[in-house]
């Protein structure tokens, strides 16, 4: 790697196939890879290597995640397994985790890119990039993954604490009943004190501010769009029935978009 970077200088990475469990190395899995339980040695030994990137077909993705961002290691994911829960999982390591890229395996073999979750992800994706570059790294980007085993999380952003649920947990979606919830997930983005993006599906987001519990949070204005050429482009100021009367930030399972909204507080 090396001596290619002396003719290419380009960041170079080895992806590893995870371990597998209850499988002996060798023969149920390749051993000698990149795996969590060797990392020091390659990192020691392969100066050279930028970043060790997981492939990730497990369901429990938190779990290998974490273990591949220890030691200042980027996360990036080259493969993954594509299922309902791929688009959420977008939202969830790129935010989280701040990482470099999620990639499903086989989205080539997607017919209509425009008309798949997947899709719809990679579109929000792309509009926020500038925001989430221009963030990257400071505390100001979080991201999270939910379903019917974890249908809520918390995050914190300065002197907020964001409660964030599958939308599923209101009770409004038909899907709500269902045994099994399509994951929901999303990015979320502080621009400002008060200001913030969320990009997503799925979810809902009620606030407390964490110094002043006696203080009330509310939601000052809430409006959809687009960035368009890198310009943000409101579509539509929403409203009372938008947000349950200033109660919550609300996107549906089925809706993919981006809301960019403000917080005020009160007694």
């Amino acid at each position: 790697m090396e001596s290619g970077k002396k003719i290419y200088p380009l960041p170079m990475f080895v992806n590893a196939a995870l371990n597998r469990p209850n499988r002996k190395p060798g023969k149920g899995y390749p051993s000698a890879g990149p795996l969590p339980h060797i990392m020091d040695i390659w990192i020691a030994g392969g100066p050279s290597i930028d970043f060790l990137a997981p492939d990730i077909y497990f369901p429990n993705i938190k779990h290998w995640c974490d273990l591949y961002t220890r030691q200042n290691n980027p996360l990036f994911i080259p493969e993954a397994g594509w299922d309902s829960s791929a688009s959420a999982k977008v939202f969830f390591t790129l935010g989280h985790y701040e990482s470099l890229g999620y990639s499903p395996f086989s989205i080539e073999s997607i017919t209509d890119p425009s008309e798949n979750d997947l899709g719809k992800a990679y579109d929000l994706v792309t509009q926020i990039t500038p925001l989430m570059t221009k963030y990257h790294g400071q505390g100001r980007i979080d991201g999270v993954l939910l379903d019917k085993e974890n249908q809520e999380t918390k995050l914190t952003f300065d002197q907020y604490e964001f409660t964030v649920k599958h939308s599923h947990t209101l009770g409004w979606e038909k899907e709500a009943g269902d045994e099994y919830w399509v994951p929901g997930g999303a990015i979320i983005i502080q621009t400002d004190d008060k200001e913030f993006f969320v990009a997503g599906s799925g979810i809902t987001i009620t606030f407390k501010k964490l110094d002043e519990p006696d203080i009330r949070v509310g939601i000052l204005k809430t409006d959809e769009g687009k960035f368009i050429d890198n310009n943000w482009k409101v579509i539509r100021h929403l409203n009372g029935d938008q947000t349950h009367q200033g109660r919550h930030i609300r996107i549906f399972r089925h809706s993919f978009a981006i809301q960019r909204f403000e917080l005020y507080e009160y007694k």
